[in-house]
């Protein structure tokens, strides 16, 4: 027995530029923040960089029909910032011909190019003026956004503003794991609503210039539970949920930041960042919701600052997690993901919502029948596809799902030691090798259906 889907779902596969293109000084591309931080001694597992990553500027044809023998419906790519703009302000047309080439050739080969205008990649000369804790990168960010969409609007239709601003806010700019490796509060909360402004510039310019294209953002959201329920713990989730969920999803959908915000950041900021007029450029409407889902925690009251661990938000503590976990020791809670979909539908918004990442980190290898067997991967996405059947039954409008991620490739500040992909990629000969889920993901697409139980 299977799990079908509705006619029409979208099933697609997702990478970023930085993680996969390469090519980092070629063709007039120039530094983004995370060239910086690669270079800075013990940011990055092994001081691995991606200067070649997985050399796929060079390889495009090649990953191209890699896509098609997959079967994907749509294809989720990112344009790099500092390859179309150089120092953040000058035109790079060369940077502008490859996602030329990009589209066109998914187009060709019939899968729906999805672009999505900010993963991570600042251009540093705009880090240099302050980055995205300076309100002018908001509207540099307009203008590029105006750029790639008068390239490339008159055939793609699906856009994205910017891929989990909550890692490139706090995870940059207070925990420091991140580009550009800051680690203040006060510039973590600034550079979150620089972002949600310049989400807000960039739907301006797409409804100008595409206005029938659809547009919408990505946020990474997880499920928060009180570990009991004594009020100090459900008061401790609560807190988490705003400093994870709500700091995004409240300005989006209801113009402003929660009132708990105010006084949960009280001794940090007074908010004199925001303007008046923000709050309706931030709540514009739009097409989608795109979500990224990895986690779910399980929290305790607990007298911990902000600052520090990532498991340590002000009054609040994530317990460890529990097995089954992926290589990266994130939890595996397909039915977090369904409390996440339908809390977004109940509590949020009625737009369509779209899974724009979902995944696995695995330490997978070629073993020695000269196959890549990920077992693991594949009970993980049909648990977790389910789970997304049964939002759908419940009510929930998803209309697409995204797999994290085509191919291996860096894994940010984690270097090369983790694999995400359903392609296996060997950096040092970059052949490229399809997993065995890759081709009951194949399955998947071509039946529009999940078995409904591990092992069909």
């Amino acid at each position: 027995m299977k799990v079908p889907f509705p006619k029409g779902f979208i099933w697609g596969a997702s990478t970023s530029a930085y993680q996969i293109e390469g090519a980092t000084t070629e063709d007039g591309r120039g530094p983004s923040i995370w060239d910086t931080f690669a270079r800075t001694p013990g940011a990055v597992f092994h001081g691995e960089t991606a200067d070649i990553a997985c050399d796929h500027y060079h390889r495009l044809d090649c990953d191209l029909d890699l896509m098609a023998r997959v079967g994907l419906k749509a294809y989720r790519f990112s344009i790099a910032w500092p390859r179309v703009q150089p120092d953040g302000v000058d035109v790079n047309p060369i940077g502008l011909d490859f996602y030329d080439r990009l589209v066109d050739g998914l187009l060709a080969r019939g899968i729906t190019p999805v672009a999505t205008l900010y993963h991570w990649d600042l251009p540093q000369a705009l880090q240099d003026e302050g980055g995205w804790t300076n309100r002018a990168t908001a509207d540099r960010f307009g203008d590029y956004a105006s750029i790639v969409i008068g390239r490339l609007g008159d055939r793609v239709s699906r856009w994205i503003t910017l891929n989990e601003p909550w890692v490139s806010a706090f995870v940059g700019h207070l925990e420091g794991r991140h580009a550009p490796g800051v680690r203040d509060e006060a510039s973590a909360l600034k550079a979150a609503h620089h972002l949600l402004l310049a989400h807000a510039r960039a739907m301006e310019r797409i409804r100008d210039a595409a206005p029938n294209a659809k547009a919408g953002i990505t946020l990474n959201l997880s499920d928060v539970l009180p570990a009991t329920d004594s009020d100090p713990d459900i008061a401790a989730a609560a807190s988490v949920d705003l400093f994870e969920n709500r700091i995004f999803l409240s300005p989006l959908f209801r113009g402003g930041y929660p009132d708990d915000a105010h006084e949960f950041w009280a001794s940090v900021t007074d908010f004199g960042f925001v303007r008046n007029e923000d709050g309706n450029a931030i709540r514009q409407p739009m097409d989608f919701l795109g979500v990224n889902f990895y986690e779910q925690h399980r929290v305790v009251a607990d007298s911990g600052h902000v600052r520090g661990p990532s498991n340590i938000v002000r009054g609040a503590r994530k317990l460890p997690t529990m097995p089954p976990t992926t290589a990266g020791s994130v939890a595996i809670r397909p039915d977090a993901l369904y409390s996440v979909l339908t809390r977004v539908h109940r509590e949020w918004t009625k737009l369509p919502l779209w899974i724009t990442e979902n995944g696995i980190a695995l330490h997978d290898y070629v073993g020695p029948d000269g196959r890549c067997h990920d077992p693991e991967r594949i009970d993980y996405f049909a648990a977790h596809f389910r789970a997304s059947a049964r939002a759908i039954d419940h009510g929930v409008p998803l209309e697409a799902y995204f797999v994290w991620s085509l191919m291996d490739n860096f894994e940010w500040a984690e270097g090369y030691r983790l694999r995400f992909g359903l392609i296996h990629v060997d950096y040092p000969t970059q052949t490229r090798l399809l997993k065995s889920s890759a081709h009951w993901f194949a399955r998947v697409i071509d039946s529009n259906a999940v078995p409904d139980v591990v092992g069909d």
